[in-house]
């Protein structure tokens, strides 16, 4: 059995203990974590990516930036701090007849398999049964911190795919860790959800 099959095994089985020994609302709760483990999930769309200060989402081709946008970028190398602002949209698919949900979810963010930032989405999140549903992830971070140690043209070349004009696609990655309240007790998924930008079966 592989490793993540036989987590998701005692995940459920924990849940299948809780259940058996516990009230009717805590059962239900158990029931609708159980259901998170056949969710699926994938990147739906990137949004509202800002660089420097410079809105990214309409930039097709070196000609789509202007002279201010320009000057901006290349502010942003000399400044302390070159701020990456984006809404990674990750959508959620429950193919359960019954509702699935989580408490908290903790993520980590990859662009081009560099691991960026990471952080914890504190917000319950309820699917309905056979249904989708959009969990927007918002994200900042210093891209001088990040690519610290990078050579300046590996940086000029990361900015350059992130804006479109590269030569290279960026490519998303996040990795999901959801929690879940059973009774008042917090259980976190064993391992984590790789989430590209199709939906991938654990």
């Amino acid at each position: 059995m592989p490793n993540s099959s036989r987590k998701i095994l005692q995940f459920i089985l924990l849940l299948f203990l809780v259940t058996a020994t516990t009230r009717c609302d805590v059962a239900r709760q158990a029931r609708m974590a159980s259901n998170l483990a056949n969710c699926e999930f994938r990147i739906s769309s990137v949004d509202k990516v800002t660089l420097a200060g410079v809105e990214l989402e309409h930039i097709r081709s070196v000609s789509d930036l202007g002279i201010t946008d320009v000057a901006m970028i290349l502010g942003g190398f000399a400044s302390p701090v070159f701020p990456l602002s984006l809404q990674l949209n990750i959508e959620g698919r429950n193919p359960n007849p019954k509702e699935a949900g989580l408490n908290k979810l903790e993520w980590i963010l990859f662009i081009d398999d560099v691991q960026m930032t990471s952080g914890i989405l504190e917000q319950p999140v309820m699917m309905a049964p056979n249904s989708t549903l959009i969990i927007p992830v918002q994200i900042g971070l210093d891209l001088k911190q990040v690519l610290s140690g990078k050579s300046s043209g590996a940086m000029i070349n990361f900015c350059m795919n992130l804006t479109g004009v590269g030569n290279t696609p960026t490519r998303f990655k996040i990795k999901l860790k959801p929690t879940i309240l059973v009774g008042g007790n917090a259980l976190r998924y064993p391992g984590y959800i790789t989430v590209n930008t199709t939906y991938v079966s654990k």
